[in-house]
């Protein structure tokens, strides 16, 4: 056998002489020629490496002692065991408070006399945030009160008439309803009045105040605005393509750039029942709980749990191959003394992260390939050592 293996070699090598002496004698070939005689070469070489092959392969049968070990490839193993899986929709929403409010005159609005309060204070509810001018106010209260005055002067003295049956009941009325007119105009007088006193609506922080001491404050300025942070809420806006797997309910965890360790649990509160024309989506709101570290107007990265499942196979998305046939796996089958790699041929589910869930084609138990699968090919020896 060795004998047939070293003629054949040796018949390569005069093959190999010989078409090099007769490139010599033809003299230099053009691009086609060379092309040609490539290709030729090629054939020769892959017809003998396959000879030589086949041969060695029977020599082994034969000759156990001198046959060639097969090295085996190094590979990272990894049991497949039962475990959880989840699927969240990654958003970016921003932190808002439930209870703010601009604050705005309950008149017409006026002039800003005096402030009572700077950006940055924290303020109770009914607190005096600052004073409108009150001149013609407290003009017309006093006009109207002079009014009273002679209106209820003149009541009194058709009262004492009248009790000595001296002048008639009409003009008793007549007195009567001046003092109650006059009375009615005081309360409107003092109404407006205080009126002029701008006071808060709602317990918070001062977070915009854009008025300063003679300037317009009305109801249209939206220059004054108080933030209750006791109260806040995430807003995220979610693709309609999302609409059926997002819903009240919806468990969520939310994190925030910026602080550390700082991951909320919750719930989705309010699924909108509009999609945005401009945008295509809805908008939810989370609760969350008040924090000293948290910031209304904070970005907050949102994860929405849309599936979830349990005692399911997931593998590392890394370790999934494609072939013609579909997506595949290699995985570690014991045969005899050896370890082999194997190709398993697999379903998959939903993937999030690094990790992807398989609906069929592994068991539990089976040995992944998690490292060193790259080049490996059916039947292949590997090892863990």
């Amino acid at each position: 056998m060795y004998k047939t293996l070293t003629v054949i070699i040796s018949a390569s090598l005069l093959l190999a002489s010989c078409g090099s002496s007769t490139v010599e004698k033809e003299g230099p070939l053009g691009l086609k020629e060379k092309k040609a005689r490539l290709d030729s070469l090629k054939a020769k070489q892959a017809s003998l490496g396959k000879e030589i092959s086949t041969l060695q392969a029977e020599i082994d049968k034969v000759d156990t002692a001198s046959a060639t070990k097969e090295k085996a490839k190094l590979v990272a193993l990894t049991t497949l065991a039962a475990t959880s899986f989840t699927h969240y929709i990654d958003l970016q929403g921003n932190v808002d408070a439930v209870n703010t409010s601009w604050i705005s005159p309950r008149g017409t609005g006026g002039v800003v006399t005096q402030l009572y309060v700077k950006q940055g204070d924290h303020v109770n509810q009914g607190q005096l945030l600052l004073k409108l001018d009150d001149a013609i106010q407290r003009q017309q209260l006093a006009s109207d009160q002079t009014q009273l005055d002679y209106a209820k002067d003149l009541y009194q003295r058709r009262k004492n008439l009248w009790d000595e049956k001296i002048g008639t009941e009409v003009d008793l009325v007549n007195a009567k309803n001046q003092v109650d007119q006059a009375e009615a105009r005081i309360k409107i007088d003092q109404q407006q009045l205080d009126f002029t006193n701008v006071y808060a609506d709602i317990p918070g922080t001062i977070n915009v105040l854009n008025v300063k001491v003679g300037e317009a404050f009305s109801q249209v300025s939206q220059s004054l605005q108080i933030v209750n942070t006791d109260n806040l809420k995430v807003v995220v806006l979610v693709p309609e393509i999302y609409q059926e797997r997002v819903r009240v309910g919806t468990p969520v965890k939310i994190d925030f750039p910026g602080l550390n360790n700082k991951e909320v649990i919750g719930t989705v509160a309010i699924s909108g029942k509009v999609i945005n024309a401009d945008n295509r989506a809805f908008q939810v709101e989370i609760h969350i709980p008040n924090s000293s570290d948290i910031r209304a107007n904070q970005v907050a990265i949102v994860k929405l749990q849309d599936y979830s499942a349990t005692n399911v196979v997931t593998i590392p998305i890394n370790t999934l191959q494609s072939d013609e046939t579909g997506k595949y796996v290699l995985v570690g089958v014991q045969q005899n003394d050896r370890l082999v790699a194997h190709k398993k041929s697999i379903t998959i589910g939903q993937a999030y992260g690094d990790k992807v869930q398989v609906t069929s084609g592994l068991e539990f138990g089976d040995r992944l390939i998690t490292d060193g699968f790259q080049g490996l090919y059916e039947g292949q020896l590997i090892t863990i050592q």
